[in-house]
């Protein structure tokens, strides 16, 4: 056992060799764990998104704190959302992001505590996931997403592309609320730019081999794909049959267009984890989601693909090459 002076001797080379006097506890205390919960597929490396992870991980580490993530994602299958969501709540975590509008509805049913901040989740008054976007209440607060706003400018956007198109195909999953009342809301547009809706509604993979031999028979003019974790795992079987059938399709975000899409009109899922960031930052520093104000994408992406542009025969309107901000070529 060290005595008095040898202790002393001990204390005064940890303090000469910048070595900090942490407890345990107060080491403990500098650590945060953030929870993520996705229906989409987990990345190849398991990774939380570098995106949300940077941000965060920039903030946090001004004030000394540590962040440790904890990932889980349901790779399109809906069923497993409350397992997981009970594994990241049984972490203890400080915190869980949510991308989508499932896992967010059963984060939302599994804890009235735990702060969450959605994303991609739509319109998150129309849902319930939040009682209005200036006060949320509860445990919740995030990013919105404007279904009716966005799906009319979408389908403005099919009308450009093709002035004498009457038929829009338009796919999505069915079983989700959030997109259901985004495929509404093209339907309430429709009338107006003169435009037929052929409803494509999917709610397992097996439903797009179904969805795609529909559009063998209707030939629509054009075809919109709403997109969420069943969509996303799909996209490719969608993004390669237009291109067979030569058909223009309109897409959500611009990871579809540099996947071989057409056209995307969304907010920038770079940009959506960097405001989550900022929220989970604020309720680490001891904010509480139900004052925290939903917030708005800073701005929507137009993307354009021009070598799928070029494939279909279509020549993009100057109109819309001026407008986007990204042109891929």
């Amino acid at each position: 056992m060290l005595d008095r002076r040898e202790c002393a001797k001990a204390a005064f080379w940890v303090i000469a060799l910048g070595v900090p006097l942490v407890s345990a506890s107060q080491s403990e205390e500098q650590v945060r764990r953030v929870g993520f919960l996705s229906g989409g597929p987990r990345p190849a490396d398991g990774a939380v998104p570098a995106p949300l992870r940077n941000a965060l991980d920039s903030a946090s580490g001004a004030d000394g704190r540590r962040i440790v993530y904890e990932g889980r994602w349901s790779q399109g299958h809906p069923e497993q959302l409350p397992g997981l969501a009970a594994e990241l709540i049984a972490l203890k975590v400080d915190a869980i992001v949510t991308v989508g509008g499932p896992p967010a509805g059963v984060v939302k049913q599994t804890t009235k505590v735990v702060p969450l901040v959605v994303i991609n989740a739509g319109d998150v008054v129309e849902t319930g996931l939040v009682a209005s976007l200036a006060h949320p209440g509860g445990n919740i607060t995030g990013i919105d997403d404007p279904a009716a706003v966005l799906s009319a400018k979408r389908l403005e956007f099919v009308k450009e592309l093709v002035p004498r198109a009457q038929q829009v195909a338009v796919l999505w999953n069915a079983s989700d609320s959030a997109m259901t009342l985004r495929f509404h809301a093209i339907e309430k547009a429709a009338p107006v730019l003169g435009v037929t809706i052929d409803p494509l509604p999917v709610r397992e993979p097996d439903d797009f081999a179904v969805a795609l031999a529909a559009m063998n028979k209707t030939r629509p003019d054009a075809v919109m794909m709403i997109t969420d974790a069943l969509t996303i795992l799909n996209r490719q079987r969608v993004i390669d049959y237009a291109a067979m059938q030569r058909i223009p399709a309109v897409y959500e975000y611009a990871a579809e267009v540099r996947a071989g899409g057409l056209l995307s009109y969304g907010a920038d899922a770079a940009e959506n984890m960097a405001l989550a960031a900022d929220y989970v930052y604020r309720i680490i520093k001891g904010a509480k989601p139900a004052d925290l104000p939903v917030a708005q994408p800073k701005r929507y992406h137009l993307t354009i693909n021009m070598s799928t542009a070029r494939s279909l025969g279509l020549v993009i309107p100057a109109s819309l090459l001026i407008r986007a901000d990204e042109v891929i070529p």
